[in-house]
């Protein structure tokens, strides 16, 4: 059985959520395909992209995803003659295929927040914001494929609630990359809150800034790369509470401020899916977050839910974390749930998805 494996969205400077998604789960299928009799041939549209998939992995290389003639590639991999063909992402064409198809779509996150990642280009963007006004185009999209997977079972159900697709949808889900692995020791304690994300405004970081206003004597780290105007906004509404801006840090540094006393923190009031909350929980560092669905199906009893508008739940959540036998039953707990998410767990799934499609 052949199985083309879209590899495009793999980044080579550094990942974002997509990227990572695609290298991890890349790797996973390519240890698990042979005992399977799967032949896997990855897609690539850059030579820089191949250092970054598993070693002797036989790639294939065609235009990037962003190319115009996306909407075409179906014709061009049907010369490829795969058995099946799965993108970890919902854009590939499909016009024309002779393969089965299953496309992903992470969530449905962007028809409420509708900005296109600004790396794209501008006729991409316009496109996507066209393309997300309203679910007929990504019904149209997904209905194309014979599988429709996604990564939680939260998106599975947004899915149904609106109607997204007619396809199955099988969750193949995200799993938290090892932090481990940078060699740190995790300090017990609450003193430092890490925020790992955007500063979007559906973020709502603005809260955990007030909150600091409230722990005298403790410091909030916000990790990624900001702007000087929001820079100025969180200071001020600060006041005397300690903020320190990391305006982004490699995956290393991020693992050295999670392992120092930390607690992980947000109050989104929105999520597709948390992969900070899941690393976190896999490094042993317990989180105070947003009580919604997607929080609580990734970190189970592993961290304390509270209301995102309120700076005092934020902050006295994060004190009860001061107590050491709260905090070990909250990472014990964190730790038991996380370990169900694993990259070989999520590869079987998906291989399975493929092997009944080839039937």
């Amino acid at each position: 059985m052949r199985l083309l494996f879209d590899a495009r969205y793999i980044r080579w400077e550094f990942h974002d959520g997509i990227s990572r998604y695609s290298a991890e789960l890349a790797a996973a299928v390519a240890a698990e395909a042979p005992a399977r009799g799967v032949q896997v041939v990855f897609l690539v549209f850059d030579d820089r992209q191949v250092p970054l998939l598993p070693a002797g992995a036989k790639v294939h290389k065609i235009h990037a995803p962003t190319a115009a003639r996306e909407p075409l590639t179906a014709l061009l991999l049907n010369r490829l003659r795969p058995d099946v063909v799965f993108s970890p992402m919902q854009t590939i064409g499909s016009l024309g295929r002779r393969f089965r198809l299953i496309l992903t779509l992470h969530d449905t996150i962007y028809y409420r927040h509708r900005t296109p990642p600004r790396d794209l280009p501008w006729y991409v963007r316009v496109g996507w914001r066209l393309f997300h006004l309203s679910y007929v185009p990504q019904r149209l999209t997904l209905n194309a494929a014979d599988i429709v997977a996604t990564v939680s079972e939260t998106s599975a159900a947004q899915f149904a609630e609106v109607r997204l697709t007619r396809r199955p949808v099988v969750v193949v889900p995200n799993a938290p990359q090892q932090l481990g692995a940078y060699g740190v020791t995790v300090e017990p304690g609450a003193q430092n809150l890490v925020y790992m994300g955007s500063f979007m405004p559906y973020k709502n970081v603005e809260i955990l800034a007030r909150a600091m206003r409230l722990l005298p004597g403790r410091t909030l780290h916000l990790l990624s790369r900001i702007t000087p105007e929001r820079r100025a906004e969180f200071t001020q509404l600060a006041g005397d509470g300690s903020v320190v801006f990391h305006d982004g840090v490699t995956d290393a540094a991020y693992a050295a401020a999670l392992a120092d006393r930390a607690v992980l923190v947000s109050t989104s009031l929105d999520e597709g899916y948390g992969l900070p909350l899941a690393e976190a929980l896999a490094l042993g560092v317990p989180a105070v977050v947003t009580d919604m669905p997607i929080f609580r199906e990734v970190a189970g009893d592993g961290a304390l839910y509270v209301d995102p508008q309120s700076p005092e739940a934020v902050a006295g959540a994060v004190r009860s974390l001061d107590d050491p036998a709260r905090r070990a039953d909250v990472v014990a707990a964190g730790t038991a749930h996380i370990a169900r998410f694993t990259w070989a767990r999520s590869a079987g799934i998906l291989l399975d998805a493929v092997a009944s499609l080839a039937r």
